[in-house]
Order: C-alpha cells, then sequence, then structure tokens
C-alpha cells in the first residue's frame, strides 16, 4: 500500500472530509454525497473507482489550498478534465479528492505576434482552435475526443491526433506551465519563450499524467492556417497492402500532416454510424492529408496518388471540396463513437511500434482475437506506428469477460514492445498499463522516475496508483507471467 493509500484510510474521508471542504471553500464548489460522486468514479476506461469528495475550482488559489489541505491530512489528490483520458488517469485508486476543472475553462490571452495563447486547463481542445481562427492561427494537437477534451487533459497525458505526424504531440505545442505542487505551493515554469535556461521542467511535467503537481494555466503555441490542404481516401483489399503503402509514402520522402488507417470491421461500424462514403468492401482504408503553401500539394497528391495505386489500391477519393474533406474526417473523428454499433463496450489499447512491423503486428492482432473469441477493430495513426486496437465486448457478461479482454490487450502490448515500439503513444499509462510497465523498463529505470516523482511529489499524494507499478495489483500480473 502507497503512503497515500495508507494516509487516506488513517485520515479523512467521506462526509468529514467533504464538509471539511466545504468550510475551506464554500458549499458550491464541493461535492460529497454519494449520488454527486457517481459521475466522477469513471473516465473513458474501463476501471472504476469512487472518491470521498469532488472540488470544482474557480482559480488558482482554490487548487492550492485544497492541496495544502490534502497534504496536511495525507488525501490523495487527483485532477480532472472532462474524463475522456482511455487509461484511467482521472481515476481515484485510493479515494480523496477529485479535482474537476469544468469551472477553469477560460482563454486568459491570444497573443497573436507572439503566436501564443495562454489559458485555463479546463478549456476544450477545439474551443482553441475556433477562438484564434479569425486571426488565421490554430492549435495543431487534435485527439480524435478534440470536441470534448480539455487542454489540461492534453498536457496531462500528451495527447496527439490524427494531424501531429509532422507537427508533432502536445509537449511540441506547450512552452510554460504554471503548477500547483502537491504541498500547494505554486510554481510557473517556462513562458512564452520557445527555449530557456536550465533543465526542461516543462517537458518533464507534460504527459506526467498528473503524478508530479496540477496544472492551473497553459501558454501553448500557436500555428499558422495552412494555406491549402489535399485528402486522399484510398481503399485496399488487404490490411498488409494498406500498411505496406504507408512505409512507402514515408520512404518516398513524403512526411504527410496525417496518415489514418481502418480495417474492415471499423468501417463497418463507421459507415452505419457517420455515413462518410468508405467503401463496405474493402480490407483496410488510408485517410492521407497533406498541406501547407498551395504551390506543390497537387505534386506531392500526385505522387502520393501514383504510390497508392502500385500498392494495389481498390478504390481512390480526392477531396475537391472542404465539405468532402470534412466528410472523410467525420469518419475517422467518429470512429469510437460508432463502436457501439458494434458491441455495448470496448477495451482501447494504445500501443506504437516500428512503421515497418504494421503487417506483421496487425495480423498478430489478428490472431488474438481469433484465440480470445473477441472481435477487435483497429483505427489507428497509421504514419507514427500508434495503433489502437478497441476490442469489442459486453461488460454485462460479468468480471470475467473484462478479465479476458484485459489479457488480449495485454498480448496486444507485449507483442508492441517486443517489436521494439512502447506502450502507450498518446493515452497514457494511468492505472491501465502500470503494471505492464517492467515490459518495457527495467527496474533501474523506474527507479530513476520515481525519483523524479519523489521530488515533485515527497508525499505521494499527486494521482496516486498510476504510471508505476502499485503493490498487490500489479504482484498477481507479474506472478501469471513468471509463469508464462
Amino acid at each position: 500500500m502507497t503512503v497515500a493509500a495508507e494516509g487516506i484510510a488513517a485520515g479523512l474521508r467521506g462526509a468529514e472530509l467533504g464538509q471539511r471542504l466545504e468550510e475551506l471553500l464554500g458549499r458550491d464548489k464541493v461535492l460529497w454525497r454519494p449520488e454527486e460522486l457517481l459521475l466522477y468514479e469513471y473516465d473513458g476506461a474501463v476501471d472504476t473507482a469512487r472518491p470521498d469528495a469532488v472540488v470544482l475550482p474557480s482559480r488558482t488559489e482554490d487548487v492550492a489550498a485544497v492541496a495544502r489541505f490534502c497534504s496536511r491530512h495525507g488525501v490523495p489528490i487527483v485532477p480532472r478534465g472532462a474524463g475522456t483520458g482511455l487509461s484511467g488517469g482521472a481515476i481515484p485508486v485510493f479515494g480523496g479528492v477529485v479535482l474537476s476543472f469544468a469551472r477553469m475553462a477560460r482563454i486568459l490571452e491570444i497573443d497573436v505576434p507572439g503566436l501564443r495563447a495562454v489559458v485555463q486547463p479546463g478549456l476544450i481542445n477545439l474551443h482553441l482552435s475556433t477562438a484564434v481562427a479569425p486571426y488565421g492561427l490554430y492549435f495543431v494537437p487534435d485527439p480524435s475526443s478534440q470536441k470534448a477534451c480539455t487542454l489540461g487533459g492534453n498536457v496531462a497525458e500528451n495527447s496527439g491526433g490524427p494531424h501531429t505526424l509532422a507537427y508533432g504531440v502536445t509537449t511540441n505545442h506547450v512552452t510554460g506551465l504554471e503548477v500547483v505542487l502537491s504541498d500547494g505551493t505554486v510554481v510557473r515554469l517556462g513562458g512564452k519563450a520557445l527555449e530557456g535556461e536550465g533543465y526542461d521542467l516543462v517537458g518533464a511535467f507534460v504527459g506526467s499524467e498528473g503524478t508530479l503537481g496540477i496544472v492551473t494555466e497553459i501558454t501553448v503555441k500557436l500555428t499558422p492556417l495552412p494555406e491549402d490542404k489535399r485528402t486522399i481516401m484510398a481503399a485496399f483489399p488487404t490490411m498488409d497492402q494498406a500498411s505496406e503503402t504507408v512505409s512507402a509514402i514515408i520512404g518516398a520522402g513524403i512526411v504527410p500532416a496525417a496518415i489514418e488507417m481502418m480495417d474492415a470491421l471499423a468501417v463497418e461500424a463507421v459507415e452505419a454510424a457517420v455515413h462518410a462514403g468508405y467503401p463496405l468492401d474493402a480490407g483496410g482504408i488510408l485517410l492521407v492529408e497533406v498541406d501547407g503553401v498551395r504551390d506543390g500539394l497537387d505534386e506531392q497528391r500526385d505522387r502520393i496518388l501514383e504510390i497508392v495505386r502500385a500498392h494495389g489500391a481498390s478504390t481512390l477519393r480526392v477531396a475537391r471540396t472542404a465539405l468532402e474533406r470534412e466528410q472523410l474526417w467525420a469518419g475517422r473523428k467518429g470512429a469510437f463513437a460508432a463502436m457501439g454499433r458494434l458491441a455495448p463496450d470496448y477495451y482501447v489499447q494504445d500501443g506504437v511500434i516500428p512503421r515497418t512491423r504494421l503487417p506483421a503486428i496487425l495480423r498478430h492482432v489478428k490472431d488474438v482475437g481469433e484465440r480470445y473469441g473477441l472481435r477487435i477493430a483497429n483505427v489507428f495513426h497509421a504514419g507514427d506506428g500508434n495503433l489502437h486496437p478497441l476490442v469489442l465486448f459486453d461488460s454485462s457478461d460479468g468480471e470475467a469477460e473484462l478479465e479476458r479482454v484485459k489479457e488480449a490487450g495485454r498480448e496486444i502490448l507485449e507483442a508492441c514492445v517486443d517489436a521494439g515500439g512502447s506502450l502507450t503513444g498518446e493515452h497514457g499509462v494511468g492505472m491501465e498499463k502500470n503494471c505492464y510497465m517492467t515490459m518495457q523498463f527495467a527496474g533501474s529505470d523506474l527507479a530513476a522516475m520515481r525519483r523524479v516523482k519523489q521530488a515533485w511529489d515527497p508525499l505521494g499524494l499527486a494521482n496516486p496508483g498510476k504510471v508505476f507499478p502499485t503493490p498487490g495489483r500489479c504482484k498477481e500480473y507479474d506472478l501469471r507471467r513468471a509463469r508464462a
């Protein structure tokens, strides 16, 4: 049991904790009654745990006051954005206080000449790009949950998206942070400058999943909107052909803004839900987009068309208008939600592999599904080898069914790591993959990471139970692995 778990077991919890927080912040900022907490016991993953209280801060001072209170009483503190995370990052494993940033969702500054914006962590990702579009600017990272996910969550998980292949993920677009440490100390890291002196503490914090502290303000880079775009949908008889095409495009020296892939099962769901115009008889679909200065885009498009034809594309569509482009992308952006057409629930993994290993690993994913008797749909960022296999199931079938689904996911992740890849590309480790960290990292690696966390969070109260293997829960996994 961690320090945080021991603290909450021995300290404040339940109604007493909620009432004390009400005295600190006022009744309008605190939830603690059982029916009020139901919404906060889950995120977009499959595990659940209920907090003892929820605080809805409206300013940094509220966050600092809660952190100081929790530090004094040994209470875990878990930040939460929109709850769209896919690794259990916002789940309060050991109870304690969830900080929901729904009321800290403002754009504080738009600096057009400096290509910067300063925002609060609860701001919806898409709202920033919408706000700066009149200035010819946008925020590049565009997760599929862009219409709902928050910038604070994006920072916590180092989120990516379809259009980060050429431009980089969240860490490449954040230059400054205001952070509240778990003892209530408020610190500023970085600023508007692209580079600073000394350690890159912003880089260390982005992707730390709330385990180092709580973000209360974010300074991000804004990027000029591309002058034009060319979008291609290519359908192939097999996923092998689609996968080989991805490597061929990159190998030809072309780095598109996006290369996305879907298999036949994903297309079946998407077409039923969105009617994006994908052919239902395709084994695999590629969406390829190039953008930038208008001059030269037609040449890039034509080179891509040559490559996809050479690799056996059976259907080609080139978007001629913005509306056609939006329709093609609506299918990809709505793919996860469309899975409800096929099953009540899905369990998504987030492994990363070298692009050249796509055909072999996708065949392995198919084999895993057949061995476990599960349907697995594939929708993913093919350009950077970031897989998103969606294991379809019905949670009403019981805990045994969920464990079977998780075992299938574990096999897929093991194959990704064995192929020279990693456990996660953008969804984070959270509580979903923390037991698997030993697949990728040696004990000395994890010990070095723990020392970083201890320097920022010596009491272990910042989002405990995430990223690092936890005693008890992960011991069972280690024993199964040893037997295997």
